[in-house]
């Protein structure tokens, strides 16, 4: 199973975050994958519903600012396997696998403008 071998350290400027030191996240397949200090996510784009947002809202940050690593076209991934390491990256925060389930979903069925990765998928 996946495990981050660093703790998330973040600041926001109101609208983003930047990490302030690298996140390194230790996947089964891709090995070692290290998100910069210096980049910018804004974790998970849960829509304001109050419903959804309370279900999903303001969770799995650490996963969800790797997602959108592998997304920015800064790592050679398709975007895919990018969603299959989101998935394995919400394991490894231990949030629940309804959870996880429904939040991988919805990155594979309205992720495909975000991704700048231009590997096959």
């Amino acid at each position: 199973m996946g495990e981050f071998k660093t703790k998330l350290q973040v600041e926001s400027d109101g609208e983003d975050w930047e990490l302030l030191s690298p996140l390194v996240f230790t996947d089964d397949v891709y090995g070692e994958i290290t998100v910069p200090a210096g980049f910018r996510t804004n974790f998970a784009s849960v829509p304001r519903i109050p419903v959804i947002y309370a279900l999903f809202g303001n969770t799995s940050h650490s996963a969800a600012a790797l997602h959108d690593y592998l997304y920015s076209g800064c790592y050679p991934i398709s975007r895919k396997n990018a969603d299959s390491v989101f998935l394995e990256a919400m394991k490894a925060r231990g949030q629940s696998i309804w959870q996880r389930r429904i939040m991988w979903r919805a990155v594979r069925w309205f992720g495909t403008g975000y991704c700048k990765n231009k590997q096959a998928d």
